[in-house]
């Protein structure tokens, strides 16, 4: 049963990959031993390097590197559930005008409310996605807002840890998009080789339904695979991967999605 779990995660973490500007939901919590404020600060930031894959195999000014910073808190826990924020600003930069050049600054603002049914989590969600142009002249806006449900749960298998988020939701207003429901999925499997030093992968897949009466194209597909090596340290942790994503939608003013490998690192709250 263990080595078919493992199986299966790794068989999910490598569909994925293949099928957005999604920012990976906030991590599992296990319930404290009484209500508690702030019981949980997860702060993030990290840099990839990106090699987009194009027709004749060139590579494209406007991604070169992909950039996040941000965290998610739990504000209130009370046990049978919590209070989440989530913050996370996205900096995509190119070379097109200079070395590195941020031609894209997307915001993610995210709040919910959950409930724990022994090991599963269940909550609501409202996200918000907001993106703008760096050095580039734009006026009108380029957004989303989703209201949705997540469900969250951690499954050890064997000193490995499995965390399963699935979400889906409504988009219940957009400004220069066409998209109408979106789902989710997240896995992250930790693998711990001693007290400091750790194995993980995670893969992420999103899906965008699109309202006919704004265009028709298809459904959209998106997602990203990573794998690599995770060092504790007392105060936090950096992890190390690399990647491939493919991205619904990578450039705000262009309906089309882009692929690419990855390779960064990862600043982490222990």
């Amino acid at each position: 049963m263990r080595r078919a779990a493992i199986a299966a995660c790794l068989f999910l973490i490598l569909a994925v990959s293949a099928s957005a500007q999604q920012t990976e939901p906030p991590g599992y919590a296990p319930a404290p031993a009484s209500p508690d404020f702030l019981t949980r600060y997860d702060f993030h930031l990290s840099a990839a390097k990106l090699a987009p894959s194009t027709p004749d195999n060139a590579s494209d000014p406007r991604f070169v590197w992909d950039t996040h910073f941000g965290g998610d808190l739990d504000v209130v826990d009370y046990v049978a559930g919590r209070v989440s924020m989530l913050v996370d600003y996205e900096a995509v930069l190119g070379n097109e005008f200079r070395p590195f050049d941020p031609n894209q600054g997307n915001y993610t603002l995210e709040a919910s409310g959950s409930a724990r049914l022994g090991e599963t989590e269940i909550a609501g969600v409202f996200h918000h996605v907001s993106r703008h142009l760096g050095d580039r002249p734009k006026r009108f806006p380029i957004a989303w807002n989703v209201l949705g449900v997540r469900v969250m749960r951690r499954v050890p298998i064997a000193g490995t840890t499995m965390d399963v988020t699935v979400g889906g939701g409504k988009v219940v207003q957009h400004s220069t998009v066409d998209y109408k429901w979106s789902g989710d999925l997240d896995l992250l499997v930790r693998r711990p080789i001693n007290e400091r030093v750790g194995l993980f992968a995670r893969g992420t897949g999103g899906i965008f339904l699109i309202d006919s009466t704004l265009s028709n194209r298809g459904r959209q597909l998106g997602g990203k695979a990573e794998a690599g090596l995770r060092l504790n340290g007392p105060r936090g942790a950096v992890e190390l991967f690399a990647g491939y994503e493919r991205r619904i939608d990578a450039d705000p003013l262009e309906f089309l999605g882009h692929d690419w490998a990855l390779a960064g690192f990862r600043l982490l709250a222990r």
